[in-house]
């Protein structure tokens, strides 16, 4: 089993907030959702927190590709501009430095018509043990 299909499966609340990791290799991970009603905040705006998941969602998939388990251990997120309901959001996590145990990426989220909506950078801890399938 790949690193995709086992996130895909394992990651509930990513899954639950209809996100999805559709591409994974040594440089890159990508990761999309679609913005539905569910995600507006009371500005109807797709709130912050489905952001960061779908960004984190990118980011988990790159720091984890080989299999060694990595946790988040702190994260910058910036919102850029306002996704609105039927905007099909793509996140693309980028190593900024793939550490042996603390790895650093960025991750910029843009919609369909390639606007960013937010740029994400973070840092994972690598533990000794396998991620879990």
């Amino acid at each position: 089993m790949n690193i995709q299909d086992i996130l895909n499966s394992t990651d509930r609340f990513a899954s639950n907030a209809g996100c999805r990791i559709t591409e994974v290799d040594e440089h890159h991970a990508v990761a999309e959702m679609t913005v539905t009603k569910d995600h507006l905040n009371g500005g109807n705006i797709c709130q912050g927190g489905a952001l960061f998941t779908l960004a984190d969602l990118a980011m988990a998939a790159l720091m984890n590709r080989e299999g060694d388990l990595t946790l988040g251990i702190n994260y910058n997120i910036m919102f850029v501009s306002g996704a609105k309901a039927g905007d099909r959001l793509r996140a693309e996590a980028i190593h900024v430095a793939d550490h042996k145990k603390i790895p650093s990426a960025e991750v910029r989220i843009t919609d369909q018509e390639g606007r960013l909506v937010c740029h994400m950078t973070g840092m994972g801890y690598r533990k000794a043990d396998r991620l879990p399938q």
